[in-house]
Parts: C-alpha cells; structure tokens; sequence
C-alpha cells in the first residue's frame, strides 16, 4: 500500500534491547527477563514483547499511508494519518499478553506448537489514539451499534504484515461491531506508546489496541478496516488461537468446533526469582503481575510455600504509591495488578501464587488440566522452587 510496505526478507530490522530472549529470529519474537516485568508499572517499550510474523513493515512516506474502511457500510473511505490525529485523543493504560504465554511450561506435561514463551510474553503500556467508536462514527456508524444497515456485524483489522500461515497473504483478525463501537471498551486506533510514537517492532505507524483481549485481536501495521457479516476468515481467527480440551489432538482435531478465543482467562506470574533458584536462608521478597481480561480485576492474590495448603495475601499495586481496589474508579480496570509479598525460607520451597479476579474465577491448579495443543492460555498456578544456597538475594 502506498507509504508502507512488507519487506520479503530481514535485512532491514529494527535494533533491539541485547536483554530481551529470543525465541525466535525470522520472524522475530522475543521476551524480557521475568525480572524486568515487575521493575515499574508500565512496561518500558523497548522491554516489551515482540510478536509478529513476518518482517517488519518499512514506513517510506508517512504523508502517504491510510487505512481503508469498507465493507457493509453507506460510507466507505481512506483516512490519512492525519485525519486519525485530528480525532480526540484517549490514553489507555492496558495490558496486552500473548495467548502463548507461559507455553513453555505446558510443554513440559506434552508436546505443543508454537513459541516457547516463559512468563513474559505480556506488557503493560500506556497507548495514545483515537477511540475506534469515533473512527467508525465518520463512516456512517453510531456509537453502542450491533449491526450496520447492510447486516455488519464484525470489525475486521488487516495487516501490512504477510504470514506464511495465510499463504503469503496478510495478518488478519476482528471483533463484534458492538464491542468496536462502544466507548466504553476503550478500543484504539494507537500511534504512540508511553507518550512516544509507535516504533516499527509495535506498530508503526498505526495498530489496534483491543483491552482485556488476547494480543493477538491487536493488530498492528494497520492496511485496512472492514466491516463484515461473519467473524474473519483469517487463519488465526478460525485455524488458530481456539481453547481446545486435552482429549484432542492433530488427528482429531474440529477447527469448527470451537470460537475465537477473545478475553483472556484470569492470570499471575512470580517474576522477582527464577524456577529453580539459589536462595539464602531467610526472607525473600516474592514480586509478580497478576490481570484478568474483560476489564475484570485482581480481588486479590494468594502465595503458598506448602503446595496450597496454606496460603497468604499479597499486597496488589498499580499507579505507584496508591491503594488497589479491584474495580474502583482509581483503578486501571485494563491494566496489570503488582503483587507482592515477602516469605521466611528456611528449606528448599517451592513457591505459589494463584489470582482471583472480581468475578471469582480463580487460577486451575494444574497445568494438565488445561493442556492443549497450540499451548494456549496456561494459567495454571504460577510455581518456582527455591533452593537453599549461595545468593544474592
């Protein structure tokens, strides 16, 4: 499209901070130490994941890229970068996860497919842009709209990104149009993150944000919008990206069977120690993020040193210095939740953490219980053993 463009190799790739863990180089998908996670509220961009599929999109003339909006509307149009800018602008602090995130330890239960992801396939960040409601509004869709005169019922984000998985075609995905026209969901049309703007690995020049969603409904490097009858097509709406039991397998699998996944399930992490990490005997500060998606929030987080038997609050932070309470309007209702608590260890311990969201959905105590074959949504209790030893902790 005109002003940006997919390039077909990756020689032209963006630098990257030397911290973050690869996980894969073409295309590259990287996460931060865990530790950095819980080193402040908001996410710094250049320690937040990196996710995509193709190499990253090069912006040649600025002045000439737009996003096309079509589809089952009276009004279609192409809206420049400016037109996007002169709408009202909303910061959003949201959170956006990985579905994959904490693959790796699912993996360990069963083979899967996918990234191997640790606990850091996740960031919280503070996004600037027009709501997507009021983008709609200037083709001709009013706000708190289910369906568009010509029977729309969807919102549908293309990609300048290309994916082997849609054959050389572009990342796709959507939402219900009564989600993408509702104020209240805080849906963006996002070109800046933390007050700066989009670089290339997040976006640029222009990406959806959609909170409380799996990140993969997120999508960046923005081509087109269209509105459509039925969900997306795209492969990572109806091939990919689906809770599955762990009774199916790539023999029986039904794509069909199953929708989209959207919210992300309830979910926590210990991010101040690593599994399997040397400790001195005596106190030992246990730090982590704990979120839930569909704007729920965090009722509280529980740490355990005797596999669940026993079990301690933690205390819950957002904005620095300021009082949690889940689902108050002091809180971030899109953003992550810090936890944290200090423990006694004496012995060797492994250590626990489960959240509990303000809907009372609660963290599975097995990762057997929610294996599944893309290695989806694993948020089992969060453990990591610690060993009594030499440290410097």
């Amino acid at each position: 499209m005109p002003g940006i463009r997919g390039p077909s190799e990756y020689s032209q790739e963006p630098p990257r901070h030397p911290s973050l863990k690869v996980n894969a180089k073409e295309p590259f998908n990287a996460e931060p130490p865990r530790s950095a996670l819980v080193s402040s509220y908001v996410t710094p961009v250049d320690l937040f994941y990196k996710r995509n599929h193709g190499p990253i999109p090069i912006v040649d003339h600025l002045q000439s890229y737009s996003v096309t909006l079509t589809g089952l509307i009276q009004n279609p149009t192409k809206l420049f970068i400016k037109d996007i800018r002169s709408l009202p602008k909303y910061n959003v602090t949201a959170t956006l996860q990985c579905a994959g995130n904490r693959r790796t330890a699912m993996s360990k239960v069963r083979n899967v497919r996918g990234v191997g992801w640790d606990v850091s396939a996740i960031g919280n960040a503070v996004w600037g842009g027009a709501k997507l409601a009021d983008v709609l509004e200037l083709v001709g869709i009013p706000k708190l709209t289910a369906s568009t005169y010509l029977g729309g019922r969807h919102v549908e984000f293309v990609s300048v990104d290309r994916c082997k998985e849609e054959n050389g075609g572009p990342y796709k995905a959507s939402i219900p149009l009564s989600q993408a026209t509702n104020p209240e969901a805080d849906v963006l049309l996002a070109y800046e993150m933390n007050g700066e703007t989009l670089n290339r690995d997040h976006g640029f020049p222009l990406r959806v944000v959609v909170p409380g969603v799996i990140g993969a409904r997120s999508v960046k490097w923005l081509d087109s919008i269209n509105v459509i009858a039925e969900e997306s097509q795209g492969f990572f709406m109806q091939k990919d990206y689906k809770m599955f039991p762990p009774s199916v397998n790539w023999d029986n699998i039904n794509w069909s069977s199953r929708r989209p996944q959207m919210d992300f399930p309830v979910q926590s992490a210990i991010c101040s120690v690593e599994d399997v990490q040397m400790v001195k005997p005596g106190k030992v500060s246990i730090k982590g993020y704990a979120v839930s998606g569909g704007g729920r929030g965090i009722e509280r987080v529980d740490i355990s040193l005797d596999g669940g038997k026993n079990w301690v609050e933690a205390s819950r932070t957002q904005k620095p210095g300021k009082h949690y309470i889940s689902e108050h309007n002091s809180s971030e209702k899109w953003a992550w939740v810090l936890f944290e608590a200090t423990i006694d260890v004496s012995q060797t311990t492994e250590v626990i953490a489960k959240a509990v969201d303000s809907a009372a959905n609660v963290q599975p105590e097995n990762v057997e219980s929610v294996w599944n074959l893309r290695g989806v949504l694993n948020t089992s209790w969060h453990r990591v053993l610690l060993r009594l030893g030499h440290s410097n902790l």
